[in-house]
């Protein structure tokens, strides 16, 4: 295997938009949960997207996988390594966007990494260096109330750079309308200044292409899907991948019982739960009795199992800011999020051990930990469910899921994905 591209995504779900949007760009993709063993066999592909679940863990940590990830990556040839990170630069003053950066730009001997988290396809834009979500700065968007990563600084030179070991710079917006030369330029002019990372503007699709094809002059960068993309058209456009069909053959479709769980806490996700009532029996998890040590999992899941034979059923975690607060001063952040997301993977191996073979996450965190309860190595990258959710068809089982980002999908996700899922395979 001699991948063109390598990448290392800080969140499942995360990990799923970016397989998604290489297979729709022509690359030939195969996500991993973690480092592959070496007995996992994998097609021939143009790129491998490393799962890892880094993004709230300690630094330190979120550096060992990124590099064991990023060795395992260029083993296989990759000629250029994305740290693919989530388009609203979720991360503390501690990390781990600019940890993690740092090591992979020095272990590939480079001298700066360009960064960016537009997509401007899913309202993700950044001029000047600020990212704003829609319309408001990052800072004024719903993510300022984020349960684990608060954002309350929208310019992301200043948010990189408290959390690198370097100064940080930018390549504004007239710089990238020049072209991918003149952005390298400005890359080099900012190594020497001693900048080790530059945020870089992007507000129209057409910037992601110039910005793809600057940072290919370079062996790492960092950014969101939509750097994804731009690499992606860059790769083809030199020549150095021929495009392959849009969509994977995934084979025939899965019947059965399907199941939908949710953890995210976003605005998005909390409104397509509410919207989810009128459409499919919804069950929502009781933090205080679990976290009071009552077998709430175990009745979510005997409530599940009652009625899945009859269609779809949701189980939902998520709750909204005020509330999640509140749980988390009783019973302390981390205690209550590890506390939920044990109790989610384990109804996810309990639908599954009932015989569930079609499964919806919401949310990153809650993504991660039924992922790795279920134990699944690998996936293959279907057609589209919402923009940005892919069907992913286990490597080894028949079995498929869709990891949501929680702020992904409409208001009618829940209620209609099934059918939507139907129709793709067909």
């Amino acid at each position: 295997m001699t991948l063109a591209l390598g990448c290392i995504a800080d969140d499942y779900t995360g990990a799923s938009d970016l397989a998604n949007t290489l297979t729709k760009a022509g690359l030939r993709t195969v996500q991993t949960i973690g480092v592959p063993a070496d007995d996992l066999t994998l097609p021939e592909v143009d790129a491998v997207v490393v799962s890892l679940k880094s993004r709230s863990i300690p630094a330190g940590e979120a550096v060992a996988r990124s590099r064991e990830a990023a060795a395992w990556l260029k083993a296989r040839g990759a000629g250029h390594l994305l740290f693919k990170v989530c388009s609203t630069f979720d991360s503390t003053d501690a990390g781990n966007i600019g940890p993690v950066t740092d090591a992979l730009r020095d272990d590939a001997g480079e001298a700066i990494a360009l960064v960016t988290p537009a997509f401007p396809e899913t309202g993700r834009t950044v001029y000047l260096g600020h990212l704003f979500v829609g319309a408001v700065p990052l800072a004024e968007s719903p993510l300022k109330d984020h349960p684990l990563n608060p954002m309350r600084d929208s310019n992301l030179v200043r948010v990189l750079a408290r959390q690198s070991r370097g100064e940080v710079g930018l390549i504004d917006l007239a710089t990238v309308a020049q072209g991918a030369q003149a952005v390298s330029a400005r890359l080099d002019a900012l190594a020497k200044e001693g900048k080790g990372a530059a945020i870089a503007d992007a507000v129209l699709d057409r910037d992601l292409a110039v910005l793809g094809a600057a940072a290919l002059t370079r062996k790492v960068s960092t950014g969101a899907s939509g750097l994804g993309l731009g690499l992606a058209r860059a790769l083809v456009a030199a020549g150095r991948v021929a495009p392959a069909a849009a969509e994977a053959d995934l084979g025939p479709a899965i019947g059965g019982p399907a199941a939908c769980l949710a953890g995210s806490c976003s605005q998005a996700t909390l409104g397509q739960i509410a919207k989810a009532e009128a459409a499919m029996p919804v069950r929502r998890l009781d933090p205080a009795r679990l976290l009071a040590g009552e077998d709430e999992a175990g009745a979510a899941l005997a409530w599940a199992m009652e009625r899945v034979g009859d269609g779809p059923v949701l189980i939902a975690s998520s709750a909204g800011p005020e509330d999640v607060a509140a749980v988390q001063a009783r019973y302390g952040r981390d205690a209550a999020g590890h506390a939920i997301e044990a109790a989610m993977a384990r109804i996810a191996e309990g639908l599954v051990a009932h015989g569930v073979r079609r499964l919806v996450v919401a949310g990153g965190e809650t993504s991660g930990a039924v992922v790795d309860r279920l134990g699944l190595p690998a996936f293959r990258v279907g057609p589209e469910i919402a923009a940005g959710v892919p069907v992913l068809r286990t490597t080894d089982r028949d079995m498929w899921l869709a990891l949501k980002s929680g702020n992904f999908g409409g208001p009618d996700f829940f209620g209609i994905m099934q059918q939507a899922h139907r129709k793709a395979l067909r």
